[in-house]
């Protein structure tokens, strides 16, 4: 069984922002990129922020499945890992969220809707502090996230010369390791 119509429409706004930026996101561009009829698109979203609150909504499903499990294995590298693949195999779903924060930037309802998937992220990064022993584990996730943030769109934009996976687990774990720990009571 096909994927539903309306996770294709999501995968080409997705593909669209991704593509064309977010001034290139009409209901006809998406119709072209589903490969679909004209006016698909718009009989399942009337308005352009219908179009952008599906995207997040897409964005959001695919990333509680791409996070992988973090018993186990050494934060820093879990991390670098997923930098590594939001680069490239995610690149185009990297591109259309960094398009959706700038709209999120005017519209506060896409502004909620972006941070409840962060806080989902955050969340699980925050409890894998807490098992590794930091104090604070709520800044530290917030700093940890921030940074990786910065350092995802230093890379996309191309920003100094490309990190392979080494530098990047160095820096997340340099982070990490000036982290305080919780006191043994």
């Amino acid at each position: 069984m096909g994927v539903d119509r309306r996770t294709r429409i999501a995968d080409a706004i997705i593909e669209t922002l991704a593509r064309v930026g977010s001034r290139g996101l009409t209901h006809r561009a998406v119709d072209e990129a589903a490969g679909l009829p004209p006016g698909s698109t718009s009989y399942y979203h009337r308005s352009r922020a219908s179009l952008l609150e599906a995207a997040v909504g897409r964005l959001a499903e695919l990333d509680s499945t791409a996070m992988p499990p973090l018993e186990g294995r050494p934060l820093g590298v879990v991390l670098a890992a997923t930098i590594e693949e939001l680069l490239s195999t995610d690149r185009r779903r990297l591109l259309a969220r960094y398009e959706l924060s700038l709209e999120a930037v005017r519209r506060p309802e896409l502004r909620k809707l972006l941070a409840t998937g962060t806080r989902q992220v955050r969340e699980v990064v925050r409890a894998r502090l807490v098992e590794d022993g930091v104090a604070d584990a709520e800044r530290v996730a917030a700093d940890l996230l921030a940074m990786l943030d910065g350092l995802l769109f230093a890379e996309l934009t191309g920003e100094g010369p490309a990190r392979v996976r080494n530098e990047l687990q160095c820096s997340i774990e340099r982070v990490l390791a000036g982290s305080p720990r919780r006191t043994a009571t």
